[in-house]
């Protein structure tokens, strides 16, 4: 897997309903994970929400996309980040130091529940970044 630079877009409860749109407008393979499917969601009623959404197309284009859990802050206009992602950790935590140094973590780059090494930053001239380094598969 190579290393990847896409958007990734939030929405507060339309994930599903924006991602299966994208989805029909480009075509291409669409993954999705809920809340519920990692045990992320305290609340029943947050259960099917999407956790983590992907479209891959043929021609190369991706788009990410999840609904902001409740309890998060969610702005219009304001919800969508660039996503770094890919296998090589080392590589993912050189640009991880470069993109939040001067700027903001808002979620530390380290282990997360689902398996990768993820982190999120505001960089120094305010652009929003996930950066995930994919963890091996478990089993």
């Amino acid at each position: 897997m190579v290393t990847r630079l896409n958007p990734y877009i939030s929405f507060r409860d339309t994930a599903r309903e924006a991602i299966e749109f994208y989805h029909s407008v480009f075509g291409g393979e669409l993954t999705i994970s809920t809340f519920g499917d990692f045990g992320m969601s305290e609340n029943p009623a947050d259960a099917d929400k999407i956790m983590h959404s992907m479209l891959e197309t043929p021609n190369g284009l991706t788009l990410m996309a999840s609904d902001t859990p409740p309890g998060m802050d969610y702005k219009p206009g304001t919800n969508i980040s660039v996503s770094l992602s890919g296998e090589d950790e080392a590589e993912l935590r050189g640009y991880w130091d470069k993109l939040s140094a001067g700027g903001t973590v808002t979620v530390p780059f380290e282990k997360a529940p689902w398996g990768d090494t993820f982190g999120m930053c505001l960089d120094k001239f305010g652009v929003q970044w996930m950066v995930d380094a994919v963890g091996k598969p478990q089993g």
